[in-house]
């Protein structure tokens, strides 16, 4: 809940380019979800609602920072386009293969983390850099870029691959030769 009510703080200093005041509330976001995901793994406290509540905040608090940043010129449109995308296409298809065919678990994978840990650490970096400017954070976001092109690519290429297997797999198992997913 928290990251969820610093996002319009954070894009609004962002877009303000009051870099320090981002730069602070951003890491007050991530040390919280860091905690919070602590805590509940050790306590056990574990719900339903954080289940569904961590991903959309995580989401949100990424995508919409990417858009602000190319906004501002700090990072590639194209890398924005491309995050964007994935993350549409996701949802779009888990919307489709819950409603033909009745299939609700979809976990994140490996990939789809690591992606997300990318992700945040080239937001982290760009909105480091845009507050100090130190020549070693232009270099290492130069980096993680990169780095967040390629999981982004690899995690739409697994995620795909995983989603054609459990699709296969729920054919199969309703033994009706795949007309329910409409073939």
């Amino acid at each position: 809940m928290i990251r969820l009510l610093l996002l319009p703080f954070i894009l609004i200093a962002m877009i303000y380019r009051r870099h320090d005041m981002a730069l602070g509330l951003f890491l007050v976001a991530v040390i919280t979800d860091v905690i919070d995901g602590i805590i509940a793994r050790r306590l056990s406290q574990q719900t339903t609602l954080g289940e569904y509540l961590d991903p959309i905040a995580d989401k949100l608090l990424l995508s919409s920072a990417f858009i602000v940043q190319a906004l501002i010129g700090a990072i590639p449109w194209w890398l924005t386009i491309l995050v964007l995308s994935r993350d549409l296409i996701i949802i779009s298809t888990v919307l489709v293969v819950m409603l033909a065919t009745g299939i609700r678990n979809f976990s994140p994978s490996t990939f789809g983390k690591v992606n997300t840990v990318v992700q945040a650490a080239t937001i982290s970096t760009v909105v480091l850099y845009n507050a100090t400017e130190a020549v070693w954070t232009g270099q290492l976001l130069s980096v993680l870029i990169w780095a967040a092109a390629a999981t982004t690519l690899v995690s739409s290429a697994h995620y795909m691959v995983e989603t054609m297997q459990r699709l296969n797999a729920h054919t199969s198992d309703a033994g009706d030769g795949g007309k329910k997913l409409g073939r």
